[in-house]
């Protein structure tokens, strides 16, 4: 998967709607976005819904959702669940071909199959026994009510092989593997078979997926050799791990929806998610096209990618400190200026936090109980905020006046003003935030009547 590619890149994200997105097949969508926008290609969207008993539309309303709100907008859209008719004619010219055949065995039996194998020592590959039955055995299974369920033969003369666009060259004995189940006795599909038809259908000319693909791949490309089609590229991403060095649970059903919750936005999981597992740095200052047009698999490495929910909060507040006002106003507090929210900026980690420092701003706030001396000190501080030129730069006045009048300087100038003002030990810059607050607010808070 060069730069240099041949064909028109067309890319797919396929999620099953059968819950909502979680972290991992975020990013294998963003993976799928970026390769396309790179290249000025195609990102599609494929709803593999063929489970019905499973999928939900409300997790195909969450799906698209959830990519509009990262800013990965399909240019197409395909149901697995309308394409049922193209799946019965592949099906169909399969088995004329030979390259699909009927199996009766039952879960049961082809589990005590792999324990006799393991027992032995060899690998638990389906030993093929259902191609040894005759039109008779067939008939007479059919009469006694047995439906069968049907795989896909591989072909063991054609060693498989591809270039993986990640983990380089790969090459596969389709003798140590087993023929695939593509379809229950209930008529359902399994995933393989429609996915490679779709592929070929849908011009997919570059499948980006997790390293849990690897074996699927290579039956696939069997399948696209049976469809008389090209395969596609592919590319498999080293998986996700916890800070704990393993998949965790909760990292597994981190979902969008959740990390909406927790005030992530999307440009940070974005920045985040398109470098993890690269040789490049995180920077939340790049946005997704400039994510994208540095896009390079060659970057991506074949250890384990670690997620950090931490490291995700950090990339957040760097984000969040670069938002302009535009992108933010709807978030915000009423009545919050684009002037108010450039001085509240730097202090938030989250955009949700705003409202909590324009409380600082609106007030009222609870100052700590001051001292006698420091009364004093405020109450003087009231009277020279009352006297001072308003029009430009408030605090640097109040306090240099203070300075000259009562000898205090750093802390003991500054932070009893800030406590008083504010309520608070530290916040935003004051020099910013007190033409906020305002004259006649910052003078009751100075010295608040008895």
């Amino acid at each position: 998967m060069s730069a240099n590619l041949s064909t028109p890149v067309v890319t797919r994200f396929a999620p099953s709607p059968t819950g909502r997105l979680h972290v991992g097949n975020i990013r294998t969508a963003l993976h799928n976005w970026l390769l396309a926008k790179r290249h000025g290609g195609r990102f599609l969207l494929r709803i593999d819904d063929t489970d019905a008993e499973r999928s939900r539309e409300e997790h195909v309303e969450a799906i698209r959702a959830d990519l509009a709100w990262l800013g990965l907008h399909p240019e197409g859209e395909e149901r697995q669940s309308a394409r049922f008719a193209i799946y019965e004619a592949a099906f169909d010219r399969l088995v004329a071909a030979g390259r699909l055949y009927r199996c009766y065995e039952t879960a049961q039996e082809l589990d005590l199959k792999r324990k006799v194998l393991l027992g032995r020592g060899l690998p638990p590959i389906y030993d093929r026994a259902a191609l040894h039955l005759s039109e008779a055995d067939h008939a007479a299974r059919a009469a006694a009510g047995e439906k069968p369920h049907w795989r896909f033969l591989l072909d063991h003369d054609t060693p498989i092989a591809w270039h993986d666009g990640i983990r380089g060259p790969q090459h596969f004995d389709p003798r140590q593997m087993s023929d695939p189940v593509v379809r229950r006795a209930d008529g359902s599909w399994l995933y393989m078979l429609p996915s490679a038809i779709d592929d070929a259908a849908m011009g997919i000319s570059d499948v980006l997926r997790g390293e849990d693909h690897v074996s699927n791949t290579a039956t696939q490309i069997q399948m696209f050799g049976a469809l008389g089609a090209e395969p596609p590229r592919f590319a498999h991403a080293a998986l996700l791990t916890g800070t704990e060095g393993k998949l965790s649970k909760r990292l597994g059903s981190l979902g969008v929806a959740d990390l909406r919750e927790a005030g992530i936005e999307p440009e940070a999981l974005i920045a985040m998610l398109a470098r993890l597992g690269t040789s490049d740095p995180i920077d939340p200052a790049l946005d997704a096209d400039a994510l994208a047009a540095a896009f390079d698999l060659s970057r991506f490495g074949r250890a384990p990618a670690r997620f950090d929910d931490a490291e995700l909060h950090r990339i957040n507040a760097a984000v969040v400190h670069r938002l302009p006002f535009a992108r933010v106003a709807h978030l915000l507090p009423e009545g919050m200026t684009e002037v108010a929210w450039e001085t509240i900026r730097p202090n938030l980690a989250h955009i949700g936090e705003a409202a909590d420092w324009w409380r600082v701003v609106t007030g009222p706030v609870r100052a700590p109980e001051a001292d006698p001396e420091t009364r004093a000190f405020l109450d003087q501080a009231a009277t020279i905020a009352a006297g001072i030129d308003w029009a430009s730069d408030p605090w640097s006045a109040l306090t240099a006046t203070l300075k000259d009048a009562t000898g205090r300087k750093g802390k003991a100038l500054f932070l009893p003003l800030r406590q008083a003002l504010t309520g608070m030990d530290h916040g935003p810059d004051m020099k910013a935030l007190l033409p906020l607050i305002g004259k006649a607010e910052a003078i009751g808070r100075l010295s608040p009547a008895p």
